[in-house]
């Protein structure tokens, strides 16, 4: 799958969340031991199992909130009581460290993005030259373009977009490159996002 897992936090309190745990928990969990980072939390982009599947494993190792956008909880296929409902503009603080949830539905009712000193964690809402798909449980074209075009599109040109994929030959790019060649951001309007995005210009 290619996913990326990324650890955001304080470099002066070591403390750290874990974006999107899943597959190689082991992983993660050696990485932050030989950093000597402290794992205070999990942030989770949305409900899909590729993003999700190693919630469980972590937190057999760390007593830790689990945050979810409250919107994707129902989806979740498992229950525990470190999951902790988020709403759009949430914000999160590890020492001098703010990390805000941007709720960006489309590729699923509660998909949100993390904003952290200018760097855009976006999960499967915006990729590098693409964007989620909208075909599975919960997705809307719809809601996508709205969360593309009225919330991404108005960050800083300098922000640093970190997918929740690696589908590009870079990991990073700027918010600014993406606006000039991202085919899913330069739509001029939500008909032509529909009829690129799922073959017909009205969804309803």
């Amino acid at each position: 799958m290619e996913n990326f897992v990324y650890l955001v936090g304080s470099k002066i309190t070591r403390e750290v969340f874990v974006v999107d745990p899943a597959w190689q928990v082991d992983t993660v969990l050696r990485v932050a031991k030989e950093e000597d980072l402290k794992i205070k939390g999990a942030l989770v982009s949305h409900y899909h199992f590729d993003h999700t599947n190693g919630i469980e494993e972590l937190l057999q190792s760390v007593d830790c909130p689990v945050y979810v956008n409250k919107a994707d909880i129902s989806y979740l296929d498992f229950s525990h009581d470190n999951i902790k409902p988020v709403e759009s503009g949430h914000k999160l603080k590890l020492g001098d460290v703010e990390i805000e949830c941007l709720h960006t539905p489309g590729h699923t009712p509660g998909s949100q993005c993390f904003l952290c000193r200018g760097h855009l964690v976006s999960g499967d809402t915006l990729f590098i030259n693409a964007c989620g798909r909208t075909d599975l449980p919960g997705g809307s074209p719809k809601e996508l373009y709205y969360s593309l075009t009225q919330k991404l599109m108005k960050l800083d040109d300098s922000t640093i977009l970190c997918p929740g994929h690696n589908y590009a030959d870079k990991t990073m790019v700027s918010m600014g490159e993406q606006k000039k060649t991202n085919p899913y951001l330069i739509c001029d309007s939500l008909d032509n996002f529909l009829r690129f995005r799922t073959g017909v210009s009205e969804v309803r």
